[in-house]
């Protein structure tokens, strides 16, 4: 009988679960947590760490992992659940990356698109109405500099630097976040690299897949074909201006080239912001960038 794949960033290291969890090892399902144990949060920490996304359950037993899962979710968007915020932003985040994976994976599944969305309004919420909220984000470190992870970052500052700048249409603030989570949709395979031949056409090659699918919205679609666009022209692929690009665009655009700092080249967010003003001003409004080196102190 076949396994089904779930995924190792919607599992908590502090909860019993209540079925089996498999890894695949040469071919070969080998039970690794089973049903009334506990990952623990080292032991969870170091699958992540092996860039292990996918573990496996029993047919019979997929109802009790989405059980699981959407208790942890009922439980972390509950102010009243009498958890700490960082437990709760850790299992929000995870599902979120979750929800980026499964788009990345499944682009022409309207109900993947359609789990991101109302995940991205729900995160929007979260983060407009707890303070501490985006403090706890950047507690999660991207140790396995996941594209995935690095969606949710971006996602979270353009939420956090749309606040401050003054940005409250809901509907508009809940696209921008979705078109960052998802912004990286054409990367290349692989580890992260500027020199890859098809860096510079990854916002082409991610829109141009996504353009035909009518269940994408368009401004995410615009998001993820000029997130590497600057307000001076020198971003790519097309070379666009300020005047050629909209708000929430900027926005992520800035808040994409904070994060490359912190998830890619290991600066710290103290160091991405000397970065910023040292190598972007000019290609990022100078606002943004004080308004996101703020963000960032905490």
């Amino acid at each position: 009988m076949s396994h089904l794949p779930i995924r190792v960033n919607t599992l908590r290291g502090d909860q019993k679960i209540d079925f089996d969890v498999y890894i695949k090892i040469a071919d070969k399902m080998i039970l690794y947590v089973r049903k009334g144990d506990s990952f623990e949060g080292p032991r969870l920490t170091r699958l992540k760490e092996k860039k292990l996304k996918k573990m496996f359950i029993m047919p019979e037993e997929e109802s009790l992992y989405r059980n699981y899962v959407q208790r942890n979710i009922t439980m972390a968007y509950d102010d009243k659940s009498g958890k700490d915020i960082q437990t709760r932003t850790e299992i929000i985040h995870g599902q979120q990356q979750s929800n980026v994976e499964e788009v990345f994976e499944n682009p022409e599944a309207p109900e993947s698109y359609q789990a991101a969305k109302d995940g991205a309004s729900k995160y929007v919420q979260f983060l407009m109405n707890n303070e501490t909220a985006l403090q706890s984000v950047f507690h999660i470190e991207n140790t396995d500099r996941s594209l995935s992870h690095h969606g949710v970052s971006v996602a979270t500052l353009s939420v956090g630097l749309a606040k401050r700048l003054k940005l409250e249409d809901p509907k508009v603030v809940q696209m921008m976040s979705l078109g960052a989570l998802l912004h990286d949709f054409g990367h290349p395979e692989g580890p992260w690299n500027p020199l890859h031949p098809a860096y510079k056409q990854h916002p082409d090659i991610g829109s141009a897949r996504v353009q035909d699918k009518k269940h994408f919205d368009q401004l995410v679609i615009n998001i993820i074909a000029q997130h590497e666009e600057c307000i001076d022209g020198s971003g790519f692929p097309r070379g666009l201006k300020e005047n050629e690009m909209d708000q929430t665009v900027i926005i992520v655009s800035t808040c994409n080239a904070f994060d490359r700092y912190v998830a890619f080249e290991g600066f710290s967010r103290a160091e991405a912001g000397k970065k910023m003003m040292l190598e972007r001003v000019g290609r990022h409004p100078l606002g943004h960038i004080q308004q996101l080196i703020e963000l960032a102190k905490g």
